[in-house]
This record gives structure tokens, C-alpha cells and sequence, in this order.
């Protein structure tokens, strides 16, 4: 009877895994990647053939819904499929998404990380796409940016661009910041900050993203600037500095959108946004 439960639930996982094809319009599936299951809200356009893919990552309000719904503009104007998973805040808090689970009680956590969830995300939305090796952008908003902030600075993505917009936080580019908020702690980290530098990232700030509705006012945090503008502002300034100091490749870009606060909706419909990927 045990050997018969283990096969029915290894046929069900089996087939969990395999993608369905991305149709046209609006979609939802459940992906299973590293053994944990996944809603996944999908978008594909009518108008064209897509030729990149557009993985969204949600905000603290874990709506993965309306994330893949407002960053239609950007998949229209790209050619782009959508493909937003839900991390749910149950088995997802704070430390496991905006901080990318590196750490636990001060102590880094080099396996089973929420970071090392994106390469097999991308992998599945890929095969459901129809195409195993479609380009892709990693895009995230608040806590989503939070997020990728911590995907882009402690694994090796391989996207065309990294979208941090708004990001209550950031993992700031210097050795002097203990992890999750820079490299201090991390293996090598002067290596790992020249990678981070040399990343596709797009720094996407709210011209009046100065309030503090959710914001994180941990000292570490606090640390980085009074309120998001002023923290994003900070990190690519120094950023900049830092790569240039060391002669190393600097590939992040800024763009500011002007009277526009603390709205994923606002940041990805914006053309200062959508012209940045363009180019």
C-alpha cells in the first residue's frame, strides 16, 4: 500500500512539473520547481511574437495578480511573455523574500536559499514560453526589487536586464556591510561585488518615493538613507564610485521618474522605464 501512495504521488509531481503552453492573453498555473509549488499569473500578447520573457516579482501585499497586470505596458512595448510566480508570506516572510533568505540569525545560509529559486522559475516559465533559451529580464518592485536585489548580488543571473524599482532596501556595492544589506561575510566578497557591478541592473526610482508606508526602518536599513529615493540615490552613487575607484566594468543604469511615489503600476507604465529597457 506505502509503495502504491509513493508512485501516486511521484506520477503527480512528475506531471505538476511539465509546464503548460503560455497561451494568448491572460493565464495561471502551478509550477513546481525544487520541489515547492508555485501559483504563476501569466500574460502573452496577441499582437506580435515574443521573443523575450518578463519575470515579474511582486510586492509586500504578495499579489502576484495584479504585478503580472501592471507590468502588461512593458510586455507590450517589449514583445514580451509575463510569467509572475507568488511568493506567499506563510512560507515566505520578510527574511525569506525581501532579504532572499542568505542569512539565518546572522549566520549565512549557503543552501535551500529563496534566491536559488529564480534559475529553476526561469527554466519552467522558458519551457512554457516554447522556448528554452528566450532571453529574459528579472523585474521587481518594493519588495520584489528587494528581492532581486539579493538574487542579483549573491547568485550569477544571466538576464538581459535586472529592474530594481523602489526597493526599501538595498544590498549597498562595498566589503564594509555585513550581509543581507552588502558583502561583508560573503566568500570572496571583493569578487562578488566586482560581479554585481558589472550586472545588467536598471535603477528605478520614484522621483517623490519619499514616504514610509512599509518601510524598513531597521539601523541596517536606516543606514541607507531616510526614505527610498534617497536610498536608491545612495546606492548607485556609490556604486559608481566604487566601480570606477577599482577600474572595474560598471553596467547599471538610473533612471528617476518624476512625481511618481511608491506605484508599481506608475513605474512600469512610465516612459522614462520602458525607454530604459528599450535600449
Amino acid at each position: 500500500m506505502k509503495a502504491f501512495v509513493l508512485a501516486v504521488v511521484l506520477v503527480l509531481s512528475s506531471a505538476s512539473v511539465e509546464a503548460a503552453p503560455i497561451e494568448a492573453g491572460d493565464g495561471q498555473q502551478s509550477a513546481i520547481v525544487s520541489g515547492k509549488a508555485f501559483d504563476v499569473f501569466t500574460y502573452r500578447p496577441s499582437s506580435c511574437t515574443p521573443h523575450l520573457l518578463l519575470m515579474v516579482f511582486h510586492g509586500v501585499s504578495r499579489d502576484a495578480g495584479p504585478y503580472r497586470d501592471h507590468a502588461k505596458p512593458i510586455a507590450n512595448r517589449l514583445c514580451a511573455v509575463i510569467v509572475a510566480p507568488l511568493f506567499d508570506k506563510q512560507r515566505f516572510p520578510r527574511d525569506l523574500y525581501q532579504y532572499g533568505g542568505v542569512t539565518d540569525h546572522g549566520r549565512l545560509v549557503t543552501f535551500d536559499r529563496t534566491i536559488d529559486l529564480v534559475a529553476p522559475l526561469v527554466a519552467w516559465a522558458r519551457e512554457a514560453a516554447g522556448e528554452k533559451k528566450m532571453p529574459y529580464m528579472l523585474i521587481g518592485h518594493s519588495a520584489g526589487s528587494q528581492f532581486l536585489g539579493r538574487v542579483a548580488a549573491y547568485t550569477t543571473p544571466d538576464a538581459v536586464r535586472i529592474v530594481l524599482a523602489n526597493p526599501s532596501t538595498w544590498v549597498m556595492p562595498g566589503t564594509d556591510t555585513s550581509v543581507p544589506f552588502g558583502f561583508a561575510g560573503w566568500p570572496d566578497p571583493e569578487k562578488a561585488l566586482q560581479a554585481y557591478l558589472a550586472l545588467p541592473i536598471l535603477v528605478d526610482l520614484g522621483g517623490a518615493d519619499t514616504g514610509s508606508a512599509e518601510l524598513d526602518v531597521s539601523p541596517p536599513a536606516m543606514a541607507q538613507g531616510p526614505y527610498r529615493l534617497a536610498r536608491g540615490r545612495n546606492a548607485y552613487a556609490l556604486a559608481k564610485k566604487t566601480a570606477e575607484s577599482h577600474g572595474w566594468t560598471f553596467r547599471w543604469k538610473a533612471v528617476e521618474v518624476p512625481n511618481v511615489g511608491h506605484s508599481a503600476t506608475k513605474m512600469f507604465q512610465a516612459e522614462e522605464t520602458i525607454s530604459a529597457l528599450q535600449h
